[in-house]
């Protein structure tokens, strides 16, 4: 493969774009990989092509060799499928929705779960059919309210989506781990560093969920991962050590006060700090010895809405992205200053456990900080008064726990009880199994070895295309542009031949005919005409692993050959440049 700058469609930028926030989409747009078209939108100029279809083939190279077949559904799909299984509503303002001429709905395909288990329950019927898997290449559509950070999440995206189609739970937990095994070849051979974290299904439902992330600063994913064990997971996935009830038997009575002023959990520290009877016999009063109820409004799929109060430590800020996964398919917005009036026993400022759960008309739930035994400052539902040492299990019930505080460093480990650390990752890929919940809902059984039916049970598992070039020029970059692995660059050498006479270009037509005709792929800069500075900052910035310079240096009998990666140079040759670029491409 030769490729011309002079004849490629291809501009490089010097300026960043005015909308970029990381680094790949920075850089994909300055080096003319990428264009934007609306936004969530883009279209692939030649050089991004090149590297996304690699991608692509060495994903369908890895799915093909694990023993996985390819097939192909189309994007745009009917309503039914999507109402049978509840997610024609649950997909909420995400889902594109359409009418053909004659009024009948239609959606984009934002994932394709139903399709699949429709064409298997079409084409087969016995338990000697299976296991099966098939999987797809397949451009998605989901409405993002914020499409942000170039193709990394947009609206449009190709995803390669494969399910595993099994009798029993023993048959999905193997074709789990045939994905599990097949995901960590693929991303080795991208040249990803990614960690495999402990993760929940989402909109897809399922259980024994992992995700592979790619890490980096620029990731929007939050991940956990353990300073002594292996143990790492989604901050959605986190889950708290079990505290043990507590003797409440010496505990004294819980006691209301006057607190005026206090509606915020530092005036409440202070005050309570600074009055002589508030004070605690040992110590200072901490933020983290309050209880804070937050009261958010739920809506429901059905189009309800109902109230419902959050009750977690004061020192801890309530994570919305993580109440809402554990309870998708709800989600949640702020309780405003007009809903008050509508619940006259909720006190602004002043909420306690006393106006929740139980009998009361709002849903209460802890998080697991909050546990039974433990004693708190909390409101007394009435303005300006506080109660202190109210003590769950003794003195308040509550309707249920839930996952609900932002985690933070110096956390525990539910594993191993060590300290824990946040880092930040790109989901490249997500694997759970899903059980036989679609297969339920679209009637996807087999007869068994008895002859009796029995519902399938699957497995999904998505790995973003489109995705992993931004991830591997998030992680394959440095000041100067981007550095692509090998396998995926759109080219294995850069050419640049320099120089106001002919020789140069001569000497480089002769290596590029030798080389190319040994299956090696180039990218010459031939260009006449431009500095040869424009031409280093343009090689620098597209980012193919290894550059020849053929320029002054020729009349000494050498080039130049740069590392991309390490910045390094050395002369080699003429007579042994094509030999040494050989060996570099198939090393």
């Amino acid at each position: 493969m030769l490729l011309r700058m002079s004849q490629l469609f291809v501009r490089t930028l010097r300026d960043d774009p005015a909308d970029a926030e990381v680094p790949s989409h920075r850089l994909l747009v300055r080096a003319g990989y990428v264009r934007r078209v609306a936004p969530g939108i883009f279209s692939w100029l030649p050089l991004g092509y090149l590297v996304y279809r690699n991608i692509e083939s060495i994903v369908r190279e890895e799915m093909d060799q694990a023993g996985f077949q390819e097939v192909h559904f189309p994007a745009l799909l009917p309503r039914d499928p999507y109402e049978r299984t509840n997610r024609w509503e649950e997909y909420g303002d995400n889902l594109f929705r359409l009418q053909d001429r004659k009024g009948s709905d239609y959606l984009l395909g934002p994932t394709h779960e139903e399709m699949f288990t429709l064409m298997v329950k079409g084409e087969y019927s016995s338990y000697k059919d299976l296991p099966l898997v098939i999987y797809q290449i397949q451009t998605k559509y989901r409405d993002e309210a914020r499409p942000r950070a170039g193709i990394l999440r947009g609206r449009e995206f190709v995803m390669k989506d494969s399910y595993s189609f099994d009798v029993d739970d023993a048959g999905l937990e193997r074709s789990y781990l045939r994905h599990r095994d097949a995901y960590i070849s693929c991303f080795g051979r991208l040249g990803l560093d990614f960690v495999i974290v402990s993760a929940q299904s989402g909109a897809m439902g399922g259980s024994a969920s992992e995700e592979f992330l790619a890490p980096t600063e620029s990731g929007e994913d939050t991940y956990v991962r353990c300073t002594a064990c292996d143990y790492a997971a989604n901050v959605e996935a986190f889950v708290t050590a079990p505290i043990p009830p507590a003797d409440t038997s010496a505990l004294p009575a819980a006691q209301v006060h006057d607190t005026p002023d206090t509606p915020t959990i530092a005036t409440l520290v202070e005050v309570s700090n600074a009055r002589p009877e508030l004070r605690h016999a040992d110590r200072d009063w901490a933020a983290a010895d309050t209880l804070k109820n937050v009261v958010f409004m739920a809506d429901y799929p059905d189009g309800t809405s109902a109230p419902l109060a959050i009750g977690v430590p004061g020192d801890r800020e309530v994570d919305v992205k993580r109440l809402e996964a554990a309870l998708h398919p709800v989600t949640l917005r702020p309780f405003e200053e007009e809903d008050f009036p509508k619940y006259p026993a909720l006190v602004k400022g002043y909420i306690g456990p006393g106006a929740l759960g139980g009998e009361g008309n709002v849903r209460y739930l802890v998080d697991p900080r909050v546990a039974v035994g433990t004693a708190w400052i909390t409101g007394a539902n009435e303005k300006g008064r506080h109660v202190y040492g109210l003590v769950r299990g003794r003195d308040f019930e509550v309707d249920g726990e839930i996952e609900a505080v932002e985690i933070a460093e110096g956390d525990s480990c539910p594993r191993c009880g060590a300290v824990i650390e946040i880092a930040r990752g790109i989901e490249i890929g997500h694997i759970f199994q899903l059980g036989r919940k679609y297969a339920e809902a679209l009637g996807l059984t087999v007869l068994d070895e008895n002859g009796k039916q029995v519902t399938v049970t699957m497995g999904s598992y998505g790995l973003g295309v489109s995705r992993a070039v931004a991830a591997v020029a998030e992680q394959h970059h440095d000041d100067k542009g981007l550095v692509w692995p090998r396998a995926v660059a759109p080219a294995d050498v850069h050419v640049v031949a320099t120089g106001k006479d002919d020789a140069p270009f001569e000497a480089a037509e002769s290596l590029i005919a030798d080389i190319t005709g040994r299956g090696v792929r180039v990218l010459y800069d031939d260009r006449r005409g431009v500095s040869p500075g424009v031409k280093f900052n343009d090689a620098e910035l597209i980012g193919v692993p290894t550059i020849v310079v053929v320029g002054k240096r020729l009349a000494d009998g050498v080039v130049e050959l740069r590392d991309r990666a390490t910045g390094e140079s050395v002369d080699v040759p003429v007579g042994d440049i094509a030999d040494r670029l050989v060996a570099l491409v198939r090393a």
